[in-house]
Order: structure tokens, then C-alpha cells, then sequence
């Protein structure tokens, strides 16, 4: 049965009030899975997008796991099925920005970096990446300043889509007059039988052009992925990487390299890469000393919010606030910022949190 945050969070608790009061970063966020339930209804109606219903109740099944789906990477995915066909029309792909922006704004999010796949919104009406790309970039930053949050932009790309769309993406990426708020280049899509080392040439190039590295690795393949993205790809960040805690020297490489970890744990349940919430690797993982920061992944699939996955780590995991302290600062010094913007954060972060004198959490 699949796992919902509200199993084990009550949203009016003190802890989950304490959570949503904490200042927050979020590194690991894809844009096409953060479209509210609402807005679906809306849009299919304004536009006329065939949906199995248009009564938000009645859609959520169809989008969002929910009790009684099996917990599973094919239950999970079917719920894009619907998502992907919203990406019709500019005014929808600025809206759901828009609104992405401002949930994580009303998540006390002061920093998030949202991943796109400017192929996955591009294709449905064959509109050119950098149009798309515009569009984006121009909303979350208009968004941003509205909302009194800085957001910046991390361009993906599917391993199983191959080199020639890698390579058309990060072009426009690089092209695009708004490149300044895109700040990363990450590669996901399907692990299994679609190996990353086929793209270190790309990824070599994004980073010779001042681009973050993240890649998705060690979530559906073992640790020998998360190595390779380090070892290959230069990796500065693992999205997800839970499966590092099966072999030690990956480890070991991972601590020596400095590379951080952007860890889902709802996502990482509800696709069944971990069995139970209670037996995540997120609390090995701290112990291993390795640099964790904690993040939504899909926040409408998964109905969760920043906060919920906060409060699930200290409920369910036994972490202490300080942890989340140490998470939110690990999220901050891992964000593809310039070194001035990033001290910037870190302080700011530090004195909202009191942990100002805190010799544990770091510069």
C-alpha cells in the first residue's frame, strides 16, 4: 500500500508547526511534477484537455498517489501520464511556475533550485527548447521577486532520451538569454540498461561553462552509478543516491569529493527503492558523515510539502532538530550559487535559526 505523509503527520502538530516555521532550502524539485491539483482541473477545462474528471477529488487518484495504490516505480510514474499533456501553451507553462514558485515561498522555502525537462515541454507542440526555456526562466524570476524567494533554475535531461536530445538541451540552455538564473545541468530518466558515462563529454562542457552538476544515480541501480556520476561526470550532487550505504568506498570517494545528497524520502517510499519509512537510509547516511540535505522530489504526485518531509525525518527516523538545522545549511552550502550569494545564505539561514554559534553546522 502506497505511503502518504498524512499516515504519520498531522499538519496542526506543534513539531510540524515548529518544521514550517524553520527557514528552508530545497535543491531537488521537478517542475512537472509540482502542479496543483486545481490547476489541472482549471487548465483541462480552459483548454479543453481531456481528463478522466474535472472535480479535483475525483482527478486525484489519477495524478497523486493515494491509499491503496501499490507502492511501485510503475504506480508512480503512471501519474505523469496526465501531467505531461499540460504543456500545451506558454500561459500554462508560466502559471505553473508561477505557482510552483509560490508554494515554496508559502513552505518558508528562502532557496530552491527547480529542475525542468525542457524536452518534456517542448514536445507536446513541438515549440523550440529556448522559446521554452524563456518562459520559464523569465516567470520563476518575476515569481521570485514577487514572493520574496530566490529561485534558480536546473536544466535536466533523461539518460534514456540519448546524447542527441543532451546535447540540443544544453545548447539552448547555453543560448537562452535568461541563462543567468539557470545555475545546473542534471541527468535523469530511466536508470537501469541507460548508463551516464556515455555523457561526460556534455556534462564535462556544462561544467567548463560554470554549471552545477547533479545527477539522479543510486535510487533503481546500485552504488556503481553513483560512483560513476562522480567519477565520470564530475558530479556535484547526487539526487537521491540512498543506495551509497551498500558499498563503503563509494562512500569513502563520495566524503573525499565533498559531493552532497539530495534525499526524497516520500518519493524514495512511494516508488519502493525503500520498503519502509522507518528503515531509510537517510538516518545511515548521516551516520556514514555523509552530506545530506532533504528535499520533495514530486510534491503533487507525492503529496508532500518541504515541511512534511522535515517533520517525517524527526517523527519517523528519530532526527533531532538540529539535524534539520544541519540539512538546511548542507542545503545551502551544496546550492550552485557564487561563494559571496552562498555565505550570503548560509548566514542569513544561521541567524533566523539561532544556530549562529553552532560550531557543528559549518562556515
Amino acid at each position: 500500500m502506497a505511503f502518504l505523509v498524512t499516515d504519520v503527520i498531522t499538519r496542526d502538530s506543534d513539531l510540524w508547526r515548529d518544521m514550517l516555521a524553520m527557514p528552508k532550502v530545497e535543491l531537488h524539485r521537478h517542475l512537472e511534477g509540482s502542479i496543483r491539483l486545481e490547476t489541472l482541473c482549471d487548465v483541462g477545462k480552459a483548454y479543453n484537455i481531456e481528463l478522466p474528471s474535472y472535480d479535483p477529488e475525483e482527478l486525484r487518484p489519477h495524478v497523486q498517489m493515494v491509499e491503496g495504490d501499490d507502492s511501485n516505480l510503475i504506480v508512480f510514474l503512471e501519474k505523469f501520464g496526465i501531467l505531461r499533456r499540460f504543456f500545451a501553451d506558454p500561459e500554462i507553462i508560466r502559471r505553473i511556475v508561477r505557482e510552483a514558485v509560490e508554494d515554496a515561498a508559502a513552505d518558508n522555502i528562502r532557496y530552491m533550485e527547480l529542475r525542468f525537462t525542457p524536452n518534456a515541454l517542448a514536445k507536446i507542440k513541438g515549440y523550440p527548447m529556448t522559446e521554452v526555456i524563456e518562459w520559464v526562466s523569465a516567470t520563476a524570476a518575476e515569481a521570485a521577486h514577487k514572493n520574496r524567494i530566490k529561485v534558480n533554475l536546473i536544466v535536466s535531461m533523461n539518460r534514456h532520451e540519448g546524447s542527441n536530445v543532451a546535447e540540443t538541451t544544453l545548447q539552448a540552455a547555453l543560448d537562452s538569454e535568461y541563462s543567468g538564473n539557470i545555475v545546473g545541468l542534471d541527468l535523469a530518466g530511466k536508470e537501469p540498461g541507460f548508463p551516464s558515462r556515455p555523457f561526460s563529454p556534455l556534462f564535462r562542457e556544462a561544467k567548463k561553462q560554470g554549471l552545477g552538476i547533479t545527477i539522479h544515480a543510486g535510487e533503481w541501480v546500485g552504488p556503481e552509478n553513483i560512483r560513476e556520476a562522480i567519477e565520470a561526470l564530475r558530479a556535484d550532487r547526487i539526487g537521491h543516491g540512498v543506495r551509497i550505504v551498500e558499498d563503503s568506498m563509494t562512500a569513502k570517494i563520495a566524503r573525499e569529493r565533498n559531493v552532497y545528497f539530495e534525499i526524497c524520502p516520500t518519493s524514495n517510499v512511494q516508488t519502493g527503492v525503500v520498503g519502509l519509512l522507518h528503515h531509510h537510509p537517510l538516518i545511515d547516511m548521516r551516520f556514514l558523515d555523509l552530506p545530506i540535505t532533504i528535499n520533495t522530489d514530486d510534491p503533487t504526485i507525492c503529496q508532500c510539502t518541504l515541511t512534511d518531509e522535515y517533520a517525517l525525518a524527526m517523527s519517523v527516523l528519530g532526527m533531532s532538530r538540529y539535524d534539520m538545522q544541519l540539512a538546511t545549511v548542507n542545503a545551502a552550502k551544496a546550492a550552485f550559487l557564487p561563494d559571496d550569494e552562498k555565505q550570503t545564505l548560509i548566514n542569513s539561514l544561521k541567524r533566523e535559526m539561532g544556530t549562529s554559534k553552532y560550531r557543528g553546522l559549518g562556515a
